[in-house]
């Protein structure tokens, strides 16, 4: 049994919005959606299970693991709720998707993917990642890590806060479940079943997943809109947090009603 995460919440009314981290965040990435969208919806952000406030889970958890552990944050509050995923987040938000379409009123798919499953030489670097984070420590593994994150002209406070939210967040085991979780997954056969309206947003400087990846999945989903984030690169909801809000605001008021 996985124990329920830690979470971080924003607004007391309107439609549910439960916004899940990339694999090196933690709920910390999304201080500005719960700052802004917390004043049209319960904004809820966890800390997945393994991750910086969140207990480790007691057995090793697959994407249908973590996905499930979202499904209990949203069942937990009854209804349904309109999912953020994020890189890592948007694959579990599209499994969960899947698995539990009654739970899931829409997507927002961020500078996401189809999974690492996709190419072998991307499964096995993702795969590798467990074994840089054990050598190198949570710190040192930020900040080999975090720059590439964001565009090549983001200020260094983004970079500072990315590197200072990685190393509070990742640990193992919990990382290395997620990292297999997304070496295994080739979720392109079973785009195609997710039913929820998909608003699929990327950065145009996303040098990790790419605009490519996005595309894939916009093109595959039935039911979608695609949006380019200019001047952003894997974090567009951190470097142009306005601009991605506003995008995820207009999403929300047509899906959800929200009022003008």
């Amino acid at each position: 049994m996985t124990p329920t995460p830690h979470l971080e919440e924003a607004g007391e009314r309107g439609p549910l919005l439960l916004c899940l981290h990339g694999i090196g965040s933690s709920s910390a990435a999304f201080a500005p959606q719960l700052a802004e969208l917390g004043r049209y919806a319960r904004v809820v952000a966890w800390d997945a299970p393994g991750y910086a406030g969140s207990a480790d889970p007691e057995a090793p958890l697959t994407l249908d693991g973590f996905a499930d552990a979202a499904a209990g944050v949203i069942r937990e509050r009854g209804g349904s709720a309109h999912v953020l995923g994020v890189s890592w987040g948007g694959v579990i938000a599209l499994r969960l998707a899947v698995r539990h379409p009654e739970l899931v009123a829409s997507l927002i798919v961020a500078d996401s993917s189809p999974g690492s499953g996709t190419d072998p030489a991307k499964a096995a670097a993702m795969r590798a990642r467990a074994g840089e984070l054990a050598s190198l420590g949570p710190r040192a593994f930020a900040e080999l890590r975090a720059r590439r994150l964001v565009s090549a002209g983001a200020p260094a406070e983004l970079v500072r806060r990315v590197t200072d939210t990685m190393a509070g967040a990742v640990r193992l085991p919990g990382y290395g479940y997620a990292a297999e979780s997304m070496a295994a997954t080739d979720l392109r056969d079973e785009l195609p079943s997710v039913t929820a309206p998909t608003l699929v947003l990327c950065g145009d400087q996303d040098e990790v997943t790419g605009v490519e990846a996005s595309q894939a999945i916009a093109g595959a989903v039935h039911r979608t809109a695609y949006v380019i984030v200019k001047d952003a690169g894997h974090l567009a909801n951190q470097e142009q947090p306005e601009h991605f809000n506003a995008w995820v605001l207009s999403h929300l008021r047509i899906t959800a009603r929200i009022p003008e």
